[in-house]
């Protein structure tokens, strides 16, 4: 049986932020359910992409390369569902601009720069998806949380005990 995955708790994250100033469904804008939607949507996406969390050494650079592609596909179809005036836009573009970094930083590099790239590609998105799981008030897997910044990630509550997620070492 396979483990129970383990949420970090958007409320959690929220608790965390310190210096700050973003309205978490505030009186002054509360996020409209299609928009949430297509948020929501790209991070339970995110969660099953295992170039955001992996360990390095298990990744093969031409699957990376073909993830991160169809990453910024659906990043680029999110971009078009938003509305203008959406503040989850520029946090998408902003991992969209991370994946097209990456991508024109392959192939220059020696495999073992892939680690690198990598872990640029990761904190980018941790922060991104940091913001978007407490504007949205989405709760996120673990493995997904696990890029978080450490600051930001907390602790995760599965609900019997508190652990903290899988970080790899350095």
């Amino acid at each position: 049986m396979a483990p129970k995955k383990k949420l970090l708790h958007f409320k959690e994250l929220a608790s965390r932020l310190n210096g700050v100033q973003v309205p978490i469904f505030g009186v002054q804008w509360v996020p409209t359910e299609p928009e949430r939607k297509v948020v929501r949507d790209v991070l339970t996406f995110l969660e099953d992409r295992r170039v955001l969390y992996n360990p390095c050494a298990w990744e093969l650079e031409d699957e990376v390369n073909q993830s991160v592609l169809r990453i910024r596909e659906i990043l680029t179809d999110a971009i078009q569902r938003l509305g203008q005036d959406s503040k989850a836009a520029p946090a998408m573009r902003a991992m969209r601009a991370a994946c097209r970094e990456y991508l024109d930083g392959t192939g220059r590099h020696f495999s073992h720069d892939l680690s690198i790239g990598l872990g640029r590609l990761r904190a980018l998105f941790g922060l991104q998806i940091a913001f978007l799981a407490i504007q949205y008030g989405i709760d996120l897997e673990d493995d997904l949380a696990s890029i978080i910044p450490p600051e930001l990630a907390g602790l995760v509550d599965d609900g019997s005990e508190k652990i903290r997620p899988h970080r790899p070492r350095r």
